[in-house]
């Protein structure tokens, strides 16, 4: 123990050649003279970062005209599609089309209501963008659209700078506004292949988020339900029942009568979509025949008049431009940039995974960054005409989807039947019942709350279930950006907690194989005397090498414990770098410090399938070359372990002679 550790060292490179003796001389060995220059280091992980997929990869082969055309393509897809376009296609779409038309009426009307908005303005909002996202987005199932979820948000966030009753020209032009800026920030993160960034909306804090919303856009339905004319601009649970109270003596049985039966037709017909899937269309125009049917109620009973208020006057016409209306007043800035950051996100999140969920039952794929370029171009266009927040809304989408979509020429179908609405049949609506927008918003929201999900998150993983939980509570008993804020970041927390504190596990033989596995996982692994295999799980970085190390050295006080118990000592400490993707200083660093406290203690460390990148740095550093030794580097922890094995029968065979 008191040998000095450069005597030391070479005692042990003397007496202990692990390759090319005995069994250990036939394994194959790690490749330690592969070196990458830096340019092409870095240029390989910045393509690994924002070019995952390879977007141009064969393009390298083409003439420059093909190569041109081909980028062409790929930034707008309905050039690859539009020139095979035949009739046997567009049969499918115009039926796709006409349906989900007939569902984005009502919807339209009613999310524009939801917001606050002219009615009308959630008509043009299904006209300009669907046709923009025609030409650039890459999904043949999304429907383009309105959410709920965001109109609620948009509203939240907009009206604590002014409400649509104090001033609805400026509340109107910061929709316009934040529209704009959601549109910019989509397609900066497209065209700069950013998407990782809406990867930290997890899937549970979507659910939390979107169960919340919908249960509080439920509650805010009161309002219309029951024919009120005043309510809360607050959207937490406490503050809309105690609004609903306040006001009861505005209740309008009349309007609460009539709402039990547009609810009970609506989940009628969605229960006959069940039971009969071929029936799909029946759910999709029901909402269209809610209003269709309460806009006459309304006109022949004159509802407005008897406790059944109407949506009012819609005026006729095709989208006007409201360029000039967008603000960029200091005052209204970070307002309309807030609301359009976080819009916009959301609805990327719901695009993205709509697009996604869809095309893997057709068996097809969508570029997420090409979607992102889509909706950010049709989201500027749509500040541009009158237009606030789209993107691909769930019910919507998966309607056009049952409906045989082949192309997003749906799209352009539908688009051009809300141009027909907007010029000679607009006015027509001005007898919808509110009462009828409720409804059919409750029901569309009905389904957005996953109970199933809730308790299959809470079954399979209890921290998840806590980070949906934290976006669901949030959202209901406070507001919409601080449940989605603390979800968010103790997602993130997670995540950190993942890469501060990795696993490590002690590795055993399975009997029978020549494999080693974690002992914990499986319990029947044989650990190898005097030799302690370890697996590291994690990239090594100055945020977790601290802990490794003292993790390292914990395992290997266990171990020598258990050891002492057995009448020998441990003498060899082997280190499965496989899953180690990358290293840093502080990584290396840490490695020296094992090293030498180990070789303190008598007890060699040997490693095992280094990656490249690893390899790479610990040549450079001379862990490997001057601290190591090269012939302490393997290929399988099988080669190690029976490098390991020769070693100790060399030793005690040599101290058998000596005695």
């Amino acid at each position: 123990m008191g040998t000095d550790a450069g005597d030391d060292d070479h005692r042990h490179r003397t007496t202990r050649h692990p390759h090319g003796h005995g069994a250990a001389g036939d394994a194959a060995e790690v490749n330690l003279s592969a070196r990458r220059p830096f340019a092409e280091a870095v240029w390989s992980d910045l393509a690994e970062t924002f070019f995952p997929d390879d977007p141009f990869r064969g393009f390298g082969a083409l003439p420059p005209a093909a190569r041109a055309w081909g980028a062409l393509k790929y930034f707008v897809p309905s050039l690859e599609w539009a020139p095979r376009y035949g009739l046997d296609k567009f049969k499918y779409d115009l039926l796709a089309g006409v349906t989900i038309a007939s569902l984005a009426i009502p919807q339209g009307i009613s999310y524009a209501r939801l917001a606050n908005l002219p009615p009308i303005v959630g008509l043009y909002s299904s006209f300009v963008p669907p046709l923009l996202y025609a030409v650039f987005g890459s999904s043949n199932n999304l429907a383009v659209g309105t959410v709920a979820a965001a109109s609620l948000l948009l509203a939240s966030i907009i009206e604590t700078e002014v409400t649509a009753d104090e001033d609805p020209q400026l509340y109107l032009r910061l929709f316009y506004t934040a529209a704009f800026f959601t549109g910019l920030f989509q397609t900066a993160l497209g065209v700069f292949r950013l998407g990782l960034i809406v990867d930290f909306l997890s899937r549970s804090t979507i659910t939390g988020f979107m169960g919340g919303t919908a249960a509080i856009i439920i509650l805010q339905q009161l309002k219309g339900l029951l024919g009120m004319k005043h309510f809360t601009t607050k959207t937490d649970v406490v503050s809309v029942l105690l609004s609903t109270f306040r006001y009861r003596h505005e209740w309008k049985w009349q309007s609460a009568v009539l709402g039990v039966c547009f609810f009970l037709f609506l989940l009628s017909s969605k229960h006959l979509r069940k039971k009969l899937p071929k029936l799909f269309w029946v759910s999709a125009i029901a909402p269209f025949m809610v209003v269709v049917i309460g806009g006459v109620f309304a006109f022949l009973v004159k509802g407005d008049e008897h406790g059944i208020p109407i949506v009012g006057d819609l005026k006729k016409g095709l989208n006007p431009l409201s360029i000039s209306q967008l603000t960029f007043e200091s005052r209204h800035m970070k307002t309309a940039v807030k609301a359009g950051l976080l819009s916009g996100i959301l609805a990327l999140a719901e695009g993205i995974a709509v697009g996604r969920s869809l095309a893997m039952v057709k068996n097809e794929q969508i570029d997420g960054n090409k979607e992102m370029i889509a909706f950010g171009i049709m989201n500027i266009a749509g500040s541009f005409t009158s237009c606030y927040l789209t993107t691909g809304p769930f019910s919507k989408s998966a309607v056009n989807f049952h409906a045989g979509c082949k192309t997003p020429m749906s799209n352009v179908v539908m688009s051009v039947c809300i141009m027909l609405v907007l010029l000679f049949l607009a006015p027509l609506f001005k007898y919808t019942p509110l009462v009828a927008l409720s409804a059919i918003i409750v029901v569309a929201m009905i389904g957005l709350i996953k109970v199933k999900e809730f308790c299959h998150l809470y079954k399979v993983d209890k921290f998840d279930f806590c980070i949906c939980m934290v976006a669901f509570i949030g959202v209901v008993f406070f507001t919409m950006v601080i449940g989605l804020s603390a979800s968010v970041g103790l997602s993130v927390i997670r995540a950190l907690l993942y890469v501060a504190r990795p696993t490590t596990c002690k590795l055993g033989s399975v009997a029978g194989s020549e494999t080693f596995r974690d002992v914990k996982q499986y319990p029947h692994a044989k650990s190898i005397p005097g030799v302690l295999a370890l697996q590291l799980g994690s990239p090594i970085y100055f945020v977790n090498a601290g802990y490794l190390r003292e993790r390292i050295l914990r395992w290997v006080e266990d171990e020598e414990n258990v050891c002492k118990g057995v009448g020998h000592d441990l003498q060899y400490v082997v280190l499965d770098l496989g899953g180690v993707t990358t290293i840093d200083n502080s990584g290396v660093g840490m490695l020296r410090e094992v090293y030498r406290s180990l070789d303190r203690r008598e007890i060699r460390i040997a490693l095992t399938n280094p990656r490249l990148e690893v390899t790479e740095k610990l040549m450079l550093s001379g862990y490997i070359r001057d601290v190591l030794g090269e012939e302490w580097v393997f290929l399988t922890v099988k080669d190690a372990i029976t490098a390991c094995r020769y070693a100790l029968q060399v030793s005690r065979s040599k101290g058998e002679d000596e005695v």
